[in-house]
């Protein structure tokens, strides 16, 4: 085995080595959480970020930290060979990073919705590319992609978000199947409501885009939902989903999903039985004060 650049990494026994852990969006949120669980689970953990600054905390509880761009090809190989370099294995990458950029579809600037295709969907398929060669020839690992349950159900002005988690679900599960042989095994975790700083940056996108167009009303009816199911005491804590992906890694059977915090799993078990149209009523009514998707203008 050999590292991107070509140099052959250190050969610890991989019986005997503390586990090695990458995590991304390490900065805040589940991200962050996360890194601190594997670190208490006895894993060496690398926790990347775009903004090193915002992991001083973790760098004092002795978790490695790294500038990591997942727009940046350069930057993620960097990341896996310092790893590798150090370590000779990686046994978890948890591909956390990610965001939501709300707004009317028709409205979003396709810049904005590349650009969120890139960071959720291509960063993590990237990053996986790079680090599944080092899985499959120690025949044992676990990839863990943090999805959504904006994964298997859709609410307005989310189209491209959803667009992105979609397509982590679909990805993950064919890239459970290619490497189930080799004993690399691949988990989904698909949060509901959690208190990161991911509803503000949905809410503020979703007010620069549309809340001055004909969408407007939509706009102020649904992002009024979100702040609610969000606010304190109804969204779940980032530990919530940290735990669940400590479960995740260290089962020697892992569930193929796991659907957690607040809402997650009611709100997923009525998208299985509720028709399409009959789920897009319940949706209208929660996120639009109105039982069908008429129009606002």
């Amino acid at each position: 085995m050999t590292l991107p650049s070509g140099r052959r990494p250190a050969s610890p026994s991989l019986s005997s080595a503390r586990p090695v852990a990458i995590v991304t969006g390490a900065s805040s949120g589940i991200g962050a959480a996360t890194a601190l669980r594997l670190a208490a689970d006895g894993y060496d953990v690398h926790a990347g970020a775009r903004r090193v600054d915002r992991m001083a905390a973790l760098a004092e509880r002795g978790i490695r930290v790294h500038a990591l761009d997942l727009t940046d090809d350069a930057s993620m190989k960097s990341l896996v060979e310092e790893v590798l370099g150090e370590h000779g294995r990686i046994d978890a990458l948890v591909n956390n990073a990610g965001y939501g950029a709300y707004g009317a579809f028709e409205e979003v600037p396709l810049a904005e919705a590349r650009r969120q295709i890139e960071v959720n969907l291509f960063g993590l398929a990237r990053l996986t590319q790079l680090v599944v060669p080092t899985m499959r020839a120690q025949r044992r690992g676990t990839i863990v992609n943090v999805s959504s349950i904006g994964g298997k159900i859709t609410t307005p002005l989310g189209s491209w978000y959803h667009a992105s988690k979609f397509a982590v679900e679909g990805l993950s599960d064919a890239l459970r199947l290619e490497l189930g042989g080799f004993g690399v095994r691949v988990v989904v975790i698909e949060p509901g409501a959690i208190a990161t700083e991911w509803g503000g940056i949905a809410r503020d996108s979703a007010i620069a885009a549309s809340a001055d167009g004909p969408y407007g009303r939509m706009v102020t009816s649904a992002m009024a939902t979100l702040a609610g199911s969000e606010s304190t005491g109804r969204a779940s804590s980032p530990e919530v989903v940290a735990d669940a992906i400590s479960r995740a890694v260290r089962a020697r059977r892992p569930r193929t999903r796991y659907a957690v915090g607040s809402g997650a799993r009611p709100i997923l078990l009525v998208r299985r039985i509720a028709s399409d149209r009959m789920f897009d009523r319940l949706v209208a009514r929660a996120f639009l004060g109105r039982p069908t998707a008429r129009a606002t203008s």
